[in-house]
């Protein structure tokens, strides 16, 4: 094989060429590979993402008051022993245990993304200039002595496109200005009804036989059906001369307790049930045996409904259902959506036809 010596390599421009690409090219990977170091550097975090309440998770089991505070107000959440949890602010009325646990657990969980401002001035951007005067939620986690656990003031959400379907949610603690990103597993909730029990009463439209409802006005009326199988409900009795609005007109009435919700709760004390010339009555009757009774007045541009169950002789499922429903509404009004408030106070003659018009009578001749 031909030695090549260093003047005949360098005096080949082919063999040069290739030499000085082939450099080239060396020196385009490491400065290539430099950048992506770089850039890698100004995009990784410049902190290691943490709990945001550390101490949190092992004290728990010491919370025995939550309070909400909002531009809506203040919500108190109490451990009573005799009675469990309560929201203090709405007459110890049972709260939801599946909010307050969401919520618990949710702050627990509460992990940063990163941080955010600090400047006093830029946190109304997020919403975390504190209530009552800014628009963000106070939550204070107590133990029985009324000493804080942990509190957080919460803003916005934001999208983070996390697969498990947490959200980012801007929040800064109490007394200082440093906001953070969080990933959030719960919403926080400043609307004193998403504090309450909801889970008063469960009646299937398929269990309902027959309702009988007595108006503020107008005569008293019964709608029914003969078995479980029948779609609509018969009016009984029908007045002489009168004619269902439509087919399936009395169904709503029939089935006003089903799917029942309300949009707040006071005591029952604290409204005037007695005047019976203005409350409905509307019983219903299911074919197991269970009979609710409800009194609905209209206070104002308001519904307000009290509940009252009971189990028909010889009925024992009925009865054991009656004495659950019985702990959860007896003393209590509950302020009903307004479509709801208008079925439970449907009269008879919302359910016929307008009878025809008199016709003028005709000048003698």
């Amino acid at each position: 094989m031909t030695e090549i010596t260093t003047s005949e390599f360098f005096n080949d421009p082919r063999r040069r060429n290739l030499s000085i690409l082939a450099a080239t090219a060396v020196l385009m990977i490491i400065l290539a590979a430099l950048a992506l170091w770089s850039q890698a550097r100004e995009l990784a975090p410049h902190y290691q993402p943490h709990t945001f309440f550390t101490h949190l998770p092992s004290e728990v089991r010491q919370i025995s008051h939550l309070r909400i505070q909002s531009q809506k107000g203040t919500i108190d959440i109490v451990f009573k022993p005799e009675r469990g949890w309560v929201v203090a602010s709405q007459g110890d009325y049972p709260a939801s245990f599946d909010q307050l646990r969401q919520t618990v657990i949710g702050m627990a969980e509460l992990q940063t993304i990163e941080p955010k401002t600090a400047r006093a001035e830029w946190l109304h951007y997020l919403d975390l200039d504190a209530p009552p005067r800014g628009p963000g939620v106070l939550i204070s986690l107590m133990n029985e002595r009324g000493g804080t656990l942990a509190a957080m003031i919460a803003g916005k959400s934001v999208d983070i496109g996390d697969p498990g379907g947490a959200m980012g949610l801007f929040v800064r603690v109490p007394g200082s200005d440093q906001s953070w990103l969080v990933r959030s597993v719960f919403e926080p909730k400043s609307d004193p009804t998403d504090w309450l029990d909801k889970k008063v009463i469960d009646v299937d439209r398929s269990r309902i036989q027959e309702a009988d409802i007595d108006p503020a006005s107008g005569p008293s009326y019964e709608v029914r059906r003969e078995k479980p199988a029948d779609e609509q409900f018969s009016l009984l009795d029908l007045p002489k001369g009168r004619e269902l609005a439509y087919p399936g007109a009395a169904d709503g009435v029939a089935a006003a307790i089903v799917g029942f919700t309300f949009d707040g709760v006071r005591p029952a004390r604290e409204l005037d049930f007695s005047d019976q010339a203005h409350a409905t009555r509307l019983v219903t009757r299911t074919f197991d045996g269970l009979v609710v009774t409800a009194e609905t007045i209209r206070q104002g541009g308001s519904f307000w409904t009290t509940l009252a169950a009971e189990g028909a002789p010889g009925k024992p499922e009925a009865q054991k259902e009656a004495r659950e429903i019985s702990t959860h509404v007896t003393g209590w009004a509950y302020k009903l959506p307004v479509f709801k408030g208008q079925l439970f106070m449907t009269t008879l003659d919302s359910l016929l036809k307008p009878l025809p018009a008199a016709q003028p009578a005709q000048p003698a001749r």
